[in-house]
């Protein structure tokens, strides 16, 4: 599983000219899920995205996370994350779990974040989506479960 994470001063996602999810000063999330992700991909990402430090103290030192600050967090689940462009000009999504597999641990990655004490907004899922992203930095971090799990992949 893959978070792509972006500290942000706002963000926003519109489905069909519609904001279906908002935040002020926090994170946006860009999550990929892979094939044979699990809930232990799922707990381990939304753990680091809930303690990442990557805001300002009084010092300018990234020493605050999202619940320090009280931020919020806009999490968009994107499959295009697990692209492999090793082969040709067209992306390969084989590596990408299958929607039904997705949507059930995005879910659950909204819910250990909120259980976390964050505030989460989301996009809707299989939906096209417009993501407006101000990103504050800009402070970009990839994350990846299998990275910490090495046997998952």
């Amino acid at each position: 599983m893959k978070a792509l994470v972006q500290r942000v001063v706002k963000g926003s996602v519109t489905v069909d000219g519609e904001i279906v999810g908002s935040i002020g000063r926090g994170l946006v999330v860009l999550a990929g899920v892979g094939a044979g992700d699990t809930e232990k991909d799922v707990d381990y990402l939304a753990e680091k995205v809930a303690n990442l430090r990557i805001f300002s103290d009084a010092g300018g030192k990234f020493n605050l996370s999202a619940l320090d600050t009280g931020g919020e967090v806009l999490l968009i689940s994107q499959f295009t994350l697990m692209a492999d462009t090793r082969k040709g000009r067209r992306p390969s999504f084989s590596d990408a779990a299958p929607p039904e597999d997705a949507e059930r641990l995005i879910n659950l990655f909204v819910d250990r974040l909120r259980a976390a004490g964050l505030r989460v907004a989301t996009g809707r899922f299989r939906a096209h989506m417009l993501v407006e992203i101000h990103n504050d930095g800009p402070v970009t971090i990839m994350l990846d479960s299998r990275e910490k799990f090495p046997a998952l992949s």
